[in-house]
């Protein structure tokens, strides 16, 4: 088989196995984007760590994965498609076998980076696999099968994370990528042909190192902050400088090399650079929002872990479904109305949740997910379409990195940002709802004698915190909830900012299920 076996139109040998072996890949990888958030609170147990740290689990894997996309192209050029794949599988598989192996909060987050470092190529690589295999006439029904590979991940990762620990143990969540993996290596290897290595093409290392470390130091600023009360910590004024210094000589280089790690061409396409933007707020609300629902459901409602990943497979469930209808409307209706009937069903969605109490039932929390889910369906494809409407065909490559890569940056800082958020806040409405309680106040005074909230005995005093508590972290929960809906509002202004493409059908969509 040829490296680009379409070129001629001819029929690929194997074509149904290269799919199926690639579309594995593919669901595996997005498997765990969502497969650990039901099984956290159980991890968080078993490392002994705190809220805020436990939430490192999650971006670890997002900020490396973040880190290592942009590259991916030039790996599979530099080395070869197929071997880049292989590596990129059996490193996912054996760095989800440590994860399951970890003892403590860094082996587990240190594995974790490992799992993003190897797990960044497989969509990149596997969709590019899919476009050479079919021709243009079949690569809509062939995106379409890929997309609904990506967001299997979000329907099924939280129902079998559930059942996984709830049956067996939170180890599981990561093995279970053993026996998908070796599918897909075995696949891989026996089916896929090599694509035309070559050895002179250059990376930008000044670029993208400095780029790598300014990610890494936000990051590592975002969630160590609450935990180290920010910029009173000479770490985490250490870690800001060196983010903002890594910055700025990646912009100046950027500005001043013949060959940056990213073309500042891209961002004289004012779609291009609002779109951008645009999927960096969609990164922050929808993964911030799921990082919230775990403890949310497990902590404060008291659900059985597969209960909390019933509940929350409908959000995935709505994302596919919307995905689809909007596939049929592109081309019929305003990309931008599309676009703002997204915002609008995920602005509903957490104006809704600022309302909830542990008393919410399960068809509200089951409808709400759906209906978030359902606005993301209608924000992902028009706005990769949107944004890449307008770009040279020649810049898409290097631009569907940079996209992304704000879309991955933007879910990193989205959860780190919640959570601190979450633990602060959690502090200070407990020290305002305690300051109100005297052993005078009418509540108390009036309150029967086998309620056992007499603030005098130091039973009383145990009950009355743990009602302060939870009441506290209720209230932390709506401020975060409706800091994420002001968020979509707020993004809704930039819709005015995306012009309307020439020949919007001249486009591929495929990079918007990436």
């Amino acid at each position: 088989m040829s490296a680009n076996p379409v070129a001629g139109h001819a029929r690929v040998a194997n074509r149904a196995a290269i799919t199926a072996c690639v579309i594995l890949a593919v669901i595996m990888q997005a498997l765990d984007t969502t497969i650990a958030n039901v099984a956290l609170p159980y991890i968080q147990g078993s490392v002994s760590a705190s809220q805020d740290q436990i939430n490192w689990v999650l971006t670890s894997y997002i900020v490396a994965a973040a880190i290592m996309t942009p590259p991916s192209g030039w790996l599979a050029t530099r080395f070869g498609r197929k071997r880049v794949l292989l590596v990129a599988i059996a490193g996912f598989v054996a760095a989800s076998v440590l994860c399951g192996l970890a003892q403590s909060l860094s082996q587990i987050v240190g594995f974790r980076l490992l799992q993003g470092f190897f797990g960044a190529s497989l969509v990149p690589l596997s969709q590019s696999i899919l476009l050479d295999i079919y021709t243009p006439a079949e690569r809509g029904s062939a995106m379409a099968l890929f997309g609904v590979s990506v967001m299997v991940g979000p329907v099924l990762g939280p129902v079998i994370g559930g059942w996984l620990t709830d049956n067996l143990s939170w180890r599981w969540v990561f093995y279970i990528n053993v026996p998908l993996g070796a599918a897909a290596l075995a696949g891989v290897w026996v089916f896929v042909a090599e694509t035309r290595i070559q050895r002179d093409i250059k990376l930008d290392w000044t670029g993208f190192l400095a780029l790598s470390v300014a990610v890494g130091a936000l990051q590592l600023c975002l969630d160590r902050g609450e935990q180290l009360d920010w910029f009173s910590s000479a770490e985490i004024i250490v870690e800001a400088i060196v983010a903002a210094g890594a910055f700025y000589i990646f912009v100046v280089h950027v500005f001043t090399s013949r060959n940056p790690f990213i073309s500042p061409a891209l961002f004289r396409d004012r779609n291009f650079a609002v779109g951008t933007l645009f999927i960096f707020i969609v990164g922050i609300t929808y993964l911030a929002s799921l990082a919230l629902m775990t403890p949310y459901l497990q902590t404060l409602m008291g659900y059985p872990v597969v209960t909390a990943g019933i509940v929350m497979g409908p959000r995935g469930m709505g994302t596919m479904v919307c995905m689809f209808l909007v596939g049929k409307l592109i081309g019929k209706v305003d990309i931008r109305l599309l676009l703002a009937t997204g915002l609008g069903l995920s602005a509903w969605a957490m104006y809704d949740m600022t309302g909830w109490t542990p008393d919410v039932s399960q068809w509200t929390i089951v409808s709400t997910g759906f209906v978030q889910g359902a606005g993301l369906g209608f924000l992902f494809v028009p706005l990769t379409t949107v944004t890449f409407s307008t770009l040279a065909p020649e810049r898409r490559g290097e631009g569907t990195g940079l996209y992304n890569l704000s879309r991955n940056i933007g879910s990193a800082v989205g959860i780190s940002v919640v959570s601190a958020l979450l633990s602060q806040n959690v502090q200070i409405n407990h020290e305002e709802i305690s300051a109100s309680l005297t052993p005078y106040s009418l509540m108390l005074r009036n309150a029967p004698a086998s309620a056992g909230l007499n603030p005098l005995t130091e039973a009383g005093r145990s009950a009355l915190d743990g009602m302060v508590t939870a009441q506290a972290t209720i209230i932390a929960y709506i401020d975060d909830f409706k800091l994420l809906m002001l968020m979509c509002v707020a993004a809704m202004p930039l819709l005015l900012l995306f012009r309307r493409a020439a020949r919007p059908a001249s486009m591929d969509h495929s990079v918007a299920v990436e």
